[in-house]
């Protein structure tokens, strides 16, 4: 069997681990064209677990270091938008991976709307101002529609074929891993994936959404795991929020969980093209049965918005 190389990273952002340690990590571990590695040489596992400790997470590459962080502006007065991002680090030579991986960073941008939003809703429900609260369904919707539009460009620079060939395999999860240096036990963790972005969880905490209690339900749970400490934080915040649904006009807050399901059927939509029909295994990054789960979120999803 040819020898293991690892691909040298470059450190996108401090608080991030898109670290040389988590990319080479990753890259080691899931090496394509190789059997996946259950040993992590010790001159990766222990910086890579030492900056883990300090993050507050589990030592792998996350969401927010391979998309988060992974980002610079060529313009820097300019957006955070398509056309004017760069990715900092990448596991292949291929714009693909830099698309992929992009199209994340402006649906994240656009977030930053969802979330004024949902301040401005606390606010007004501290008045029981129901008109502003409305509003701010609708902002909320607007934005959801926005990143529903970016999340559609994602087959204008990218081949399903080079996505599951060339780099998918780089941010699989860790099964049965044993970190030199570090633990003699062996070790599993999540791979990179889309459901350990904050912003979903965040508007299911606004929304209530009663999701029912299921193994995937606890994955989602878990996921949180993987955040940064400050997102964390939000989303805990906005569940301790009150339920808004019976105080708002109906169509704006249908409005909102409409936008939500569209935003989940084309993500499920991409994970049939990109992912299902290239693999018979059903596990996603992130080591779970993803078609199934994707499509309960969206059911439950539409199923609300009666109420």
């Amino acid at each position: 069997m040819a020898a293991r190389t690892c691909v040298p990273g470059r450190v996108a952002h401090p608080a991030s681990v898109l670290p040389s340690d988590g990319v080479s990590a990753s890259a080691y571990i899931n090496q394509i064209g190789q059997e996946p590695a259950t040993a992590l040489p010790a001159n990766i596992a222990l910086p890579l677990c030492h900056a883990c400790s300090l993050l507050r997470r589990p030592p792998i590459l996350s969401y927010d270091g391979y998309v988060l962080y992974n980002r610079r502006r060529p313009v820097t007065s300019g957006p955070i938008a398509l056309g004017n991002l760069e990715t900092v680090g990448n596991f292949v030579r291929l714009y693909d991976e830099h698309w992929f991986i992009l199209v994340h960073v402006e649906i994240e941008a656009i977030a930053a709307s969802v979330l004024r939003a949902i301040e401005d809703t606390r606010r007004a429900l501290a008045r029981d101002d129901r008109a502003a609260m409305a509003a701010s369904l609708r902002r909320i919707e607007d934005a959801l529609r926005r990143q529903i539009r970016t999340l559609k460009r994602i087959p204008q620079r990218m081949d399903p074929r080079l996505y599951h060939r060339a780099f998918r395999r780089y941010i699989r999860f860790f099964e049965d891993v044993t970190y030199e240096g570090v633990d003699r036990t062996s070790s599993r963790f999540r791979g990179e994936t889309g459901a350990q972005s904050s912003i979903l969880p965040v508007l299911v905490a606004f929304l209530k959404i009663p999701h029912r209690p299921s193994p995937l339900m606890d994955h989602l749970a878990d996921m949180r795991r993987y955040m940064p400490p400050g997102h964390r934080a939000v989303i805990e915040e906005v569940e301790a929020m009150p339920a808004i649904g019976p105080l708002v006009d109906k169509d704006a807050f249908n409005g909102v969980l409409d936008a939500l399901a569209e935003f989940r059927e084309i993500h499920l939509g991409w994970a049939e093209q990109y992912i299902d029909r290239w693999t018979d295994d059903p596990r996603g990054t992130g080591g779970t049965p993803y078609m199934n789960w994707l499509r309960q979120l969206i059911d439950e999803t539409r199923a609300f918005q009666s109420r």
